[in-house]
């Protein structure tokens, strides 16, 4: 799987300098970690998001937004936007807050 360069900038924009945060290669894409969890991640695929067990029925009802697979399984609490979902600025700020909002309340690593 190759990276998207463009999506890991917009990323980058969005997050800012946010103290524990952290980026590396991960899943055949670029990972971005909040305190030593996974937050959001770019892929040629679309933009990975966490938002929580019970947090993303929202998330799936927007447009481009779907379920992310492991394999045949369905990852609970995770979304992959495509292109359109996160082209869409507000969709995109929207799904990075809510990530953001979840990985905060988790202990730090």
């Amino acid at each position: 799987m190759a990276r998207d360069a463009g999506l890991e900038e917009l990323l980058r924009e969005e997050l800012g300098q946010r103290p524990g945060l952290n980026e590396k290669a991960m899943f055949g894409g670029w990972a971005f970690l909040l305190n030593g969890h996974l937050l959001c991640g770019a892929r040629e695929d679309g933009m990975l998001i966490r938002l929580g067990k019970g947090n993303d029925a929202w998330a799936l009802e927007q447009h481009g937004v779907k379920p992310m697979m492991s394999g045949n399984r369905e990852m609970q609490g995770w979304v992959r936007a495509g292109s359109e979902a996160f082209g869409n600025d507000m969709l995109r700020k929207r799904l990075l807050l809510a990530a953001l909002n979840f990985v905060e309340g988790l202990p730090p690593k």
